[in-house]
């Protein structure tokens, strides 16, 4: 009994230990108690962090050099200021708004219109933004959201005794009305906007494996009936509505298929040959869509005739002066937000933005899609190179999609005698549902890269993802990262599913 005692005395003190290494704050307005998103926290050990849209952000002693250092936070219209973290007992840091000092160069600028401003941003995006290869140490987060609103499957006649209202029923109580997956990955992202290889350290994947579980055993249940009453040399046609339908053949949907065994090895390829392809993918795409870019969605800057801008006044954005012009579309285009502009250079160092429409829309025969979002933010830091980048990016993309028609699946035969119609299964299919995906990019260290260092870096594509249930915040002790949302942390997998 002494011994258990002991036992769960150092399992005890041993949790604790580990809880305590990571640290979380929050940073507020010192007049308003309201959070301060996206303020940056340095690390004397030269990095840094931002704090999340809940103004929080973690600290790890383990990182840090010394036992006894400090922290500096600067936020948007704040001064920055030096913590002793040692000295911090709570876990709020309050900051206070910091009169403005116009510097000289802003004052004698303070004639030039929104516009000026705007076309000096325009002849000075080349000599202010990097384009050169570039070694970005950065920490990604991909959090996608699923929302089935609607799910109305009507059952109107079935020749398979199998596929009655009562598996109809049961395929539309498996399908989850709402599901999560979160991914992150912490690395080393090298090359320019054409080229990249990513180096990464770790990577984590937190989503409900039992929805995966759940549509492989329909799948299954729905291929035995079909082996069971279709024969192999048929072919089903499949119909919408008067739309004349699509053949399938039978023999493609079985396992013993070259074809089918050929998607089903890709579906089935390990995930270490997946997981860094598809991150460095994403992040190419993330990366090469903001304003600077002469393609970019977010377009204010290389059309901006197209907008109206008004300059609202200017703020402080870690110690410079910064003008703040509002833009908005004056000829159909799709955003409206914020710009915050360096008075002396004329770069672009934060951008806030959000469609003001919808940006795509079909509706036709049923069928209907909806691009109904896209938001966020951009900051720009300068680097050693004397050149701005991305120090943080925030986006989330949205939509809507929905089918309202009649399906009718026929399997048909020439092999046999009398009719070709062999099986028939008819429903009513009313579906709606909503995506949303928000991206997370901080970047906490940037240098110059040359051409030959670029082409000796390799890639591992071992590295696979940690799978959770819940969010584990010790996974990422000793590294950096942005501190995730409540959504994330309160994140755990019920025992039927979500």
């Amino acid at each position: 009994m002494k011994s258990l005692y002991t036992t769960l005395l150092l399992l005890l003190s041993y949790s604790v230990t580990l809880t305590a290494q990571v640290k979380s704050y929050q940073v507020l307005d010192k007049k308003t108690n309201e959070p301060l998103p996206y303020a940056t926290v340095e690390f004397a050990a030269n990095q840094g962090v931002i704090t999340n849209e809940e103004g929080v952000f973690s600290y790890d002693p383990a990182t840090i050099a010394t036992a006894k250092d400090s922290i500096y936070i600067s936020a948007m219209g704040y001064e920055r200021i030096g913590v002793w973290i040692d000295d911090v007992t709570e876990d709020i840091i309050y900051v206070s708004p910091k009169a403005i000092e116009l510097s000289s160069v802003y004052v004698s600028n303070k004639n030039l219109s929104a516009e000026d401003i705007i076309e000096l941003v325009a002849d000075n995006l080349e000599n202010n933004y990097a384009d050169d290869y570039l070694s970005r140490t950065l920490f990604f987060r991909q959090a996608d959201y699923n929302d089935l609103t609607k799910m109305n499957i009507a059952f109107e006649k079935s020749t398979i005794e199998e596929l009655n209202k009562k598996f109809i029923d049961s395929v539309v109580g498996i399908i989850p009305r709402k599901s999560s997956y979160f991914r992150e990955v912490l690395g080393t992202l090298h090359g320019n906007a054409s080229e990249q290889k990513f180096s990464i350290i770790k990577g984590a994947e937190l989503y409900d494996k039992s929805n995966d579980g759940s549509m492989d055993a329909l799948s299954e249940k729905l291929e035995s009936i079909l082996k069971k009453n279709v024969k192999p040399n048929s072919y089903l046609k499949i119909k919408s509505g008067w739309f004349l339908g699509t053949k399938v053949q039978m023999d493609s949907i079985f396992e013993n298929n070259e074809e089918a065994a050929a998607v089903k090895e890709e579906v089935d390829k390990p995930k270490e040959n997946q997981f860094l392809d598809n991150r460095k993918s994403v992040l190419k795409d993330l990366l090469n869509s903001n304003l600077v870019d002469e393609d970019a969605t977010l377009n204010v800057i290389h059309k901006s005739g197209r907008y109206a801008f008004t300059l609202q006044g200017h703020t402080l954005i870690n110690e410079q002066v910064v003008y703040v012009i509002d833009f908005e579309p004056k000829r159909g285009e799709d955003f409206k937000g914020q710009l915050y502009i360096n008075t002396e250079d004329y770069a672009v160092v934060r951008v806030d933005y959000q469609n003001v429409k919808n940006l795509k829309r079909v509706k036709l025969f049923g069928f209907s899609y909806t691009d109904n979002r896209y938001s966020g933010k951009t900051i720009f830091a300068k680097g050693p190179n004397g050149k701005y980048a991305i120090q943080f990016m925030e986006k989330i993309r949205g939509a809507r999609f929905g089918v309202d028609r009649p399906l009718k699946i026929i399997e048909k035969n020439k092999f046999v005698s009398g009719r070709r119609k062999q099986n028939e299964l008819s429903l009513g299919i009313d579906v709606g549902a909503a995506s949303k995906t928000k991206y997370e990019v901080v970047v906490f260290d940037t240098q110059p890269l040359s051409a030959d260092q670029y082409t000796a870096t390799t890639e591992d594509k071992t590295i696979t993802p940690k799978y959770m249930e819940q969010y584990d915040p010790s996974y990422w002790q000793g590294h950096t990262i942005i501190e995730p949302n409540t959504a994330i942390k309160e994140f755990t997998v019920l025992e039927n599913g979500w």
